[in-house]
């Protein structure tokens, strides 16, 4: 295993809305046997209410720093030792305090997905308020790329199941004694 894993056991899943993060995650922490961990869920948890409600009732900036929030609360037991997967929201990335906590604490995987794989999946759902627009949501995708680049490793996940995408993870060489 890299000496980062070692010292801060976690996986960071990133990437656009849809790319499978989620999913992936779950499977990729069972065959790991570690914790799974969507910030998502941590911050409606935390909230008390959905994203939709806390986008609606609060807007994004505020959602923002209840992202960071529970975000830090996931690091703070990472850093105890508790190997963890998490799934970060699809903009979490692109803020620069919730990257450098990422990055800090583990190593982080870049979903890569074409645009023209999640569109389809992104308007089947209702519960993304950043995905109502679809000029917008073209917009958004091509506008994170960059801040996705920056990840440790990239994955080129195309429509592949998400058991073809944790075998490309396992693949990377992060395992390796």
């Amino acid at each position: 295993m890299i000496l980062k894993l070692k010292q801060t056991p976690a996986i960071f899943l990133l990437g656009f809305m849809g790319c499978g993060k989620s999913t992936t995650g779950e499977k990729l922490a069972d065959q790991l046997g570690w914790r799974f961990y969507e910030l998502d869920a941590e911050i409606e948890k935390a909230a008390g209410m959905t994203i939709p409600a806390i986008f609606e009732r609060y807007g994004e900036p505020k959602f923002r720093e209840m992202e960071t929030a529970a975000l830090r609360s996931l690091v703070k037991n990472v850093k105890t030792g508790r190997p963890q997967v998490i799934a970060l929201g699809g903009g979490a990335f692109t803020i620069q305090e919730n990257y450098e906590l990422a990055v800090s604490s583990g190593v982080t995987i870049w979903l890569d997905t074409p645009f023209e794989v999640l569109e389809p999946r992104v308007a089947q759902e209702t519960h993304r308020p950043l995905a109502r627009d679809p000029a917008r949501l073209k917009h958004l995708y091509e506008s994170r790329r960059d801040d996705y680049a920056r990840a440790d490793y990239r994955i080129a996940t195309g429509d592949d199941p998400p058991q073809a995408v944790v075998a490309q993870i396992l693949a990377l060489p992060l395992f390796v004694p």
